[in-house]
């Protein structure tokens, strides 16, 4: 060979090797979508219609230029607002609508996030992700079919929305502003996943670690907007991608170049995420697992010690993710009152949202809702812990011993069971002390507002026991517990802004919980969600016991 063939021969060795590392890529594309042909198109037109229907919404509440005017004067310094929201840039109704719809980027990226670790690290912790490297399949087509398919959906949400923001006389460049706003959460979350999906050997660490970077993104972004220019804590808002969105400023004069951060920092997350998706062995992590010590201890020993061993740190993430919401939940709270004391129709909302005994207990109402749904999504995680123990084929060898079913299986139950009222628990008391100290009177307000959380959970328990009884009738169609999660999601956050019909409403487990504080507690509906949990437990039981494991 010529030296000058050669030379050639070496320069381009790097980039065959990098090109055939995505061999493949296309016909994952197609199982992926093929997979999720009904979950895909749901989550995107589902966070399409939300706040297209906003628009309608909001025009009706408030009709005339000044009605918007008053509304953006209470809600746009309101820090309660300012917390769950974001800031409002413009009076005009699109700049209200692109308030009002400010938390559901945060949905985007969490689901973003959970569809990309579960087509990458999942497929490994399976095995199945092993049983196509046999194939003719690069060694990061996986990983690139999972981010593109994800990335793609993100994108055609934002063309989806707006066309339809825009088609109600809304300005082209401000709804296009909010579709790519929210295109740019998903795009972000999807490559951190691709990022924590390299990292552990484990689904479940992946996705924690994906919902801790983007709950601290949440909470930075938060704290920027709450502290404000005034506090001189704006500028945390840049440390955020969360808060990068926000700053385009939708509807109030768009700041386009604020999305070259974003694809700066998508670009940097996928090279990261195959450079490091090339450097390790398939089915294990970047991170090895740390070894523990030679003897186990006696509390390890059985089904409960090792279920223990398995569920122990993401409750501990959970828990301390409640308190930080709890905190902030409750500091935040003294400002809602200020927010609605000159809105009638603000006033009306709140009160239909959650209670009729003060705005303040209205607002506590609709937040112990949310932190419910947030404690139902970990209930249903811990369920599936089951699942996933025998899809990896650990639970067959365990039932080979002594241990029983039923004693494996309530193993992890406890934690679906008690996990969420520990959550709830420290949320409630964290929210109460905040709000309490801020009042001057802790004393009553911390009852209060732990018992509104610890009325959320016969409705966790109800989600829970659904994913219990899909496990155990059709472990194969598992992914319909989150689903449910999904759609009382809906219902709980957005279901009254929507003006949804009361059997519409009442799908939601948590539109039948006493909207406490500022109403009378009412035990009928809590025995009625606890009867049909009871009902759905023993149902999922039932079909565990009888059907072989690891069946699919």
């Amino acid at each position: 060979m010529s030296t000058v063939a050669k030379t050639r021969a070496e320069v381009l060795a790097p980039r065959r090797t990098r090109l055939g590392a995505l061999v493949g890529t296309g016909a994952l594309i197609r199982l992926i979508l093929r997979r999720d042909r009904f979950v895909l198109p749901a989550w995107v037109l589902l966070l399409t219609l939300i706040p297209v229907n906003f628009v309608k919404a909001t025009d009706s509440l408030y009709p005339a230029a000044a009605d918007r005017l008053e509304y953006a004067h209470t809600t746009g310094t309101n820090p309660t607002f300012l917390a769950l929201y974001g800031p409002m840039y413009s009076s005009d109704l699109g700049g209200i609508v692109a308030q009002r719809v400010g938390f559901i980027p945060v949905v985007i990226g969490l689901i973003s996030a959970l569809t990309v670790v579960r087509h990458t690290r999942t497929e490994e912790e399976a095995g199945r992700r092993e049983l196509l490297g046999a194939t003719v399949t690069g060694r990061g087509a996986g990983l690139a079919a999972a981010l593109i398919v994800t990335m793609a959906a993100n994108l055609v949400l934002a063309v989806l929305l707006t066309a339809g923001m825009a088609g109600q006389d809304l300005p082209v460049a401000g709804s296009l502003a909010v579709g790519l706003q929210f295109a740019a959460a998903g795009c972000v979350f999807a490559a951190v996943a691709g990022v924590t999906a390299q990292l552990s050997e484990s689904a479940g660490a992946a996705r924690g670690t994906a919902i801790a970077v983007l709950g601290t993104a949440f909470v930075v972004r938060m704290a920027a907007d709450v502290g404000g220019d005034g506090n001189g804590l704006s500028w945390l808002g840049w440390l955020s991608p969360l808060g990068w969105g926000n700053r385009v400023r939708a509807y109030g004069g768009e700041r386009w170049w604020t999305f070259l951060l974003i694809v700066a920092l998508v670009a940097v997350l996928v090279a990261a995420a195959g450079v490091l998706s090339a450097r390790r062995d398939v089915g294990a992590g970047v991170l090895p697992p740390s070894l523990g010590p030679a003897d186990a201890p006696r509390r390890l020993s059985g089904p409960f010690g090792l279920g223990w061993r398995l569920q122990s740190r993401p409750l501990y993430g959970w828990l301390a993710g409640f308190a930080a919401l709890g905190v902030v939940y409750g500091a935040v709270a003294g400002g809602v009152g200020d927010m609605v004391k000159d809105n009638p129709d603000l006033e009306k909302i709140f009160t239909r949202i959650g209670g009729q005994s003060g705005i303040t207990d209205a607002y506590f109402a609709s937040i112990m809702s949310t932190l419910g749904l947030i404690a139902a999504a970990y209930a249903v995680s811990a369920t599936l812990r089951l699942r996933t123990e025998e899809s990896g084929e650990r639970a067959e060898p365990l039932l080979a011993t002594p241990a029983g079913r039923l004693r494996w299986a309530a193993s992890h139950l406890v934690f679906a069971l008690l996990g969420p009222v520990a959550a709830l628990g420290v949320a409630g008391l964290a929210a109460g002390v905040a709000h309490g100290l801020d009042t001057g009177d802790p004393g009553r307000e911390v009852p209060c507002v732990l018992g509104a959380a610890l009325a959320q959970l016969p409705a966790v328990w109800l989600v829970a026991a659904i994913a219990l009884a899909v496990f155990g009738l059709a472990p194969r169609f598992t992914g319909a517990a989150w689903a449910a999660v999904g759609v009382f999601a809906v219902i709980t956050l957005f279901g009254a802004g929507l003006n949804l019909d009361q059997w519409a409403l009442d799908v939601s487990p948590f539109t039948h919980i006493p909207k406490l504080p500022g109403r009378s507690f009412t035990a009928t509906p809590m025995i009625w969600l606890v009867a049909l949990t009871a009902a759905l437990a023993a149902l999922g039981m039932a079909g565990f016991r009888r059907r072989d494991i690891a069946s699919s």
